[in-house]
C-alpha cells in the first residue's frame, strides 16, 4: 500500500472480495507498515487513523495482527522490525494466528452448546 492509511481499506477490500466464488478467502490479515514522525501533525493523524481503522475491522470480527510501527526515525523502525531485536512483524503474525485460533475455539464452543440443547 502507498501508506498506512490505505491498510484498513485494503483489508476490507480483500475481505469483501472473498465473498465471490473465484476470489481467495483469508482466515486473517497481518497489517505491516511504518509511520515515521515528520515535522508536522500529519504523523499523529496517520498513526491514529490507521490504528483506528484496523481496530474497527477487528471489532467486526476480522482477525488482524497490527504490526504498523509508529517511530521517531528509521533507526527505531529497524530496531523494532529486525527479527533479532523487536520482531514486531513476527509478533503481529503471531497475534493474527492467536485470534484465528480463538475465533475457531469460540465457534466450536458455541456450536457444541447448540447441539446439546
Amino acid at each position: 500500500m502507498p501508506g498506512a492509511l490505505e491498510i484498513p481499506p485494503a483489508i476490507a477490500l480483500a475481505e469483501e472480495a472473498g465473498r465471490y466464488p473465484t476470489a481467495p478467502r483469508y482466515d486473517g490479515y497481518v497489517a505491516l507498515g511504518c509511520v515515521i514522525r515528520g515535522e508536522t501533525y500529519h504523523f499523529e493523524i496517520v498513526s491514529d487513523q490507521s490504528a483506528a481503522g484496523v481496530m474497527q475491522l477487528g471489532l467486526k470480527g476480522l482477525c488482524i495482527g497490527n504490526g504498523v510501527l509508529t517511530v521517531e526515525d528509521e533507526a527505531q523502525a529497524w530496531a523494532r522490525a529486525r527479527i533479532s531485536e523487536g520482531d514486531k512483524g513476527g509478533g503481529a503474525a503471531r497475534a493474527c494466528l492467536d485470534l484465528i485460533a480463538l475465533k475457531k475455539r469460540l465457534r466450536l464452543g458455541l456450536a457444541s452448546e447448540g447441539q446439546t440443547a
